[in-house]
């Protein structure tokens, strides 16, 4: 299992690439992103990536409705070519009063818009000419894009059945956020492998993005976690995720606990067949150096 660590992106870039530099020096192997309403995470990759050498990056997630896939195409090969190719695109619908309140798009038909999206996205990424017409998402280009990059694995932001079927039937597999792990056992790695030993595909990654503190006061923690991811208990893709859980909110899902607790339930991820671990540390600065300390312990795992 990789492990990897979204870095954060409400700090001056110079802070960023720090944090970025750091991460590599102790050994992590995946810098992550996500794209939300701080810096925009491919034009962040793209410079941290000439910045600090021997990390791979992935964005978690760019959602698609506001970008045109043709658009995320080129930039995503962008990325690819002035980072020597370690690059991890993950896209997402995000969600739908995000879509409709902010970027006034219609958030109607998300499968079949992901679908369609994907069907346009994917060849262009590797390397071929595009003529699709669907119900949202249209794209007929006049040859192959004209960047020479290999194309990045794209993973899909799946929780729900029909969204996990159509990320292992297209893409390289899913990148999931406030998923614990009986749902990742039960519901969401099988999903996926079926779908994607269905289509003939190789055995999907699964990025599993969780938040992270090593302390000795895991109700203060989980606490802290209960107010800093609050949103998360409360937009229905993770909430449906949370229920199947069996978990009150984010912080019942949480890796919280000494560093000997903290490896196990990430060692239990591993088991589990998570493929990349994101993790997300928080709490003061000594819990987050704590986190950072034990899992990179744990590298190579």
């Amino acid at each position: 299992m990789r492990i990897g660590v979204m870095f954060d992106t409400e700090q001056p870039f110079e802070a960023v690439v720090a944090q970025v530099a750091s991460l590599r020096d102790a050994g992590f192997e995946t810098a992550w992103s996500s794209q939300i309403f701080g810096y925009d995470a491919l034009t962040a990759i793209a410079a941290l990536g000439r910045e600090v050498s021997g990390i791979g990056f992935g964005t978690a997630v760019v959602p698609t409705y506001p970008r045109h896939p043709v658009m995320l195409a080129g930039q995503a090969l962008t990325v690819q070519e002035v980072t020597g190719g370690r690059l991890t695109l993950g896209v997402g619908l995000s969600h739908k009063m995000v879509i409709e309140q902010v970027f006034g798009c219609s958030f109607d038909q998300p499968a079949r818009h992901m679908r369609e999206y994907l069907s346009v996205l994917i060849p262009l990424l590797q390397g071929e000419q595009v003529s699709f017409a669907g119900e949202t998402v249209s794209a007929s280009t006049f040859g192959p894009l004209q960047i020479e990059a290999a194309a990045p694995p794209v993973l899909v932001a799946a929780l729900g059945s029909v969204m996990l079927t159509i990320a292992g039937h297209l893409a390289a597999g899913t990148v999931t956020w406030m998923t614990g792990p009986s749902t990742l056992e039960s519901h969401i790695i099988p999903s996926i492998t079926a779908a994607a030993v269905d289509a003939g595909r190789p055995a999907p990654r699964i990025g599993v993005g969780l938040p992270v503190c090593v302390t000795n006061d895991p109700v203060a923690a989980r606490s802290l976690a209960a107010e800093v991811f609050s949103i998360y208990g409360h937009l229905p893709s993770y909430r449906a995720m949370l229920d199947r859980e069996g978990a009150g909110g984010p912080a019942d899902v949480a890796l919280v606990g000494t560093t000997t607790e903290v490896q196990s339930q990430v060692r239990r991820l591993a088991e589990l067949g998570v493929t990349d671990f994101l993790a997300a540390p928080f709490g003061p600065g000594d819990q987050v150096a704590a986190s950072l300390a034990a899992l990179a312990e744990m590298i190579g795992i």
